[in-house]
Protein backbone atom coordinates (compact mmCIF):
# COMPACT_ATOMS: atom_id res chain seq x y z
CA UNK A 1 0.00 0.00 0.00
CA UNK A 2 1.30 3.49 -0.97
CA UNK A 3 1.27 6.92 1.23
CA UNK A 4 -1.68 8.16 2.01
CA UNK A 5 -3.07 11.10 -0.51
CA UNK A 6 -4.40 13.78 1.03
CA UNK A 7 -8.03 15.10 -0.39
CA UNK A 8 -6.72 17.62 -2.18
CA UNK A 9 -3.95 15.83 -3.97
CA UNK A 10 -6.43 12.78 -4.59
CA UNK A 11 -8.86 15.52 -6.08
CA UNK A 12 -5.86 16.79 -8.14
CA UNK A 13 -4.33 13.72 -9.28
CA UNK A 14 -7.98 11.23 -9.43
CA UNK A 15 -7.44 10.00 -13.01
CA UNK A 16 -3.87 9.22 -11.97
CA UNK A 17 -5.03 7.12 -9.11
CA UNK A 18 -7.69 6.06 -10.28
CA UNK A 19 -5.32 4.35 -13.47
CA UNK A 20 -3.46 3.08 -9.90
CA UNK A 21 -6.08 1.58 -8.51
CA UNK A 22 -6.82 -0.61 -11.77
CA UNK A 23 -3.55 -1.25 -11.89
CA UNK A 24 -4.40 -3.13 -8.64
CA UNK A 25 -2.68 -0.79 -6.63
CA UNK A 26 -4.95 0.35 -3.00
CA UNK A 27 -5.08 4.06 -2.71
CA UNK A 28 -5.39 5.33 0.86
CA UNK A 29 -6.96 8.86 1.04
CA UNK A 30 -6.59 11.40 4.21
CA UNK A 31 -8.53 13.95 5.12
CA UNK A 32 -5.94 16.47 7.81
CA UNK A 33 -3.91 13.29 7.77
CA UNK A 34 -5.80 10.35 8.81
CA UNK A 35 -7.27 8.01 6.25
CA UNK A 36 -10.73 8.06 5.34
CA UNK A 37 -11.26 6.31 2.23
CA UNK A 38 -9.89 3.83 0.40
CA UNK A 39 -9.81 3.40 -3.42
CA UNK A 40 -9.34 0.08 -4.49
CA UNK A 41 -9.37 -2.15 -7.60
CA UNK A 42 -12.74 -3.76 -9.11
CA UNK A 43 -12.94 -7.56 -9.54
CA UNK A 44 -13.51 -8.60 -12.67
CA UNK A 45 -17.07 -9.48 -12.89
CA UNK A 46 -18.03 -13.28 -13.58
CA UNK A 47 -18.80 -13.84 -17.42
CA UNK A 48 -21.65 -15.73 -17.23
CA UNK A 49 -21.88 -18.72 -19.74
CA UNK A 50 -25.17 -19.72 -21.37
CA UNK A 51 -26.52 -23.08 -21.06
CA UNK A 52 -24.03 -24.35 -18.44
CA UNK A 53 -26.78 -26.02 -16.42
CA UNK A 54 -29.08 -27.43 -19.50
CA UNK A 55 -30.48 -30.98 -18.58
CA UNK A 56 -29.70 -30.34 -14.87
CA UNK A 57 -32.67 -27.58 -14.32
CA UNK A 58 -36.46 -28.87 -15.15
CA UNK A 59 -39.34 -26.71 -16.01
CA UNK A 60 -42.98 -28.11 -15.29
CA UNK A 61 -44.63 -27.75 -18.76
CA UNK A 62 -47.33 -26.38 -16.91
CA UNK A 63 -44.96 -23.33 -15.39
CA UNK A 64 -46.48 -20.74 -16.95
CA UNK A 65 -50.24 -21.90 -16.86
CA UNK A 66 -53.00 -19.90 -15.21
CA UNK A 67 -53.80 -20.29 -11.40
CA UNK A 68 -56.89 -21.31 -10.19
CA UNK A 69 -59.55 -19.05 -10.06
CA UNK A 70 -59.06 -19.82 -5.64
CA UNK A 71 -55.77 -19.08 -5.83
CA UNK A 72 -55.85 -15.68 -8.33
CA UNK A 73 -58.42 -13.84 -6.30
CA UNK A 74 -56.21 -13.70 -3.41
CA UNK A 75 -53.36 -12.41 -6.07
CA UNK A 76 -56.13 -9.61 -6.89
CA UNK A 77 -57.25 -8.65 -3.19
CA UNK A 78 -60.21 -10.60 -3.37
CA UNK A 79 -59.61 -13.58 -1.19
CA UNK A 80 -59.51 -11.52 2.29
CA UNK A 81 -63.16 -11.67 2.68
Amino acid sequence: MSKPFNIYEAKTHLSKLVDRAAAGETIVIAKAGRPVARLVPLEAPVRRVPGRLKGRIWIAPDFDAPLPDDIQRYFEGEGDE
